[in-house]
């Protein structure tokens, strides 16, 4: 005996929340993926900033360029270019930590150098650039953060 019936596929409420379940972790997956590469494209730029300069203002520009590309293709309107520890100010941080005018005279070394490529290179082109202390340890201002801004 031949059976002409057709299956029809079985599924269940359960299999439903498991697929829903399944693209909500790809999304996520896509998203976290996404973030690690703006992290370690983030930290390739602060390495430019610590190196020497043996790439002229025009490669380091273009690098630059490509971060705050990206970023903005994120939906981001801020980008984290440098980090450095407080002792590399003048007052370990203190202007910069009560955004007082002219905290830019109390930076030193390769901050004093990425606070002028900004003012050479980069305000021109219409970005901005924030200084914000990063973290307190022991309640005292630590490491500091470079930001450029678009809004």
């Amino acid at each position: 005996m031949s059976s002409d019936r057709t299956t029809t596929p079985t599924f269940s409420a359960a299999d439903i929340k498991r697929r829903m379940a399944e693209r909500e972790a790809a999304k996520a997956a896509e998203e976290l993926r996404r973030m690690r590469e703006q992290e370690e494209k983030q930290k390739a730029v602060m390495a430019e900033f610590h190196k020497p300069p043996e790439r002229t203002p025009e490669q380091v520009l273009h690098f630059v360029m490509q971060l705050v590309d990206h970023a903005a293709e994120a939906g981001q309107t801020e980008v984290q270019v440098y980090r450095f520890p407080n002792e590399l100010t003048s007052d370990r941080g203190r202007r910069i930590n009560n955004s007082q005018p002219d905290w830019e005279q109390t930076l030193e070394g390769r901050p004093k150098a990425a606070y002028e490529f900004w003012r050479d290179h980069l305000r021109p082109l219409g970005l901005h650039l924030k200084a914000e202390v990063l973290e307190y340890p022991g309640g005292m201002p630590g490491d500091i953060g470079f930001f450029l801004t678009w809004k």
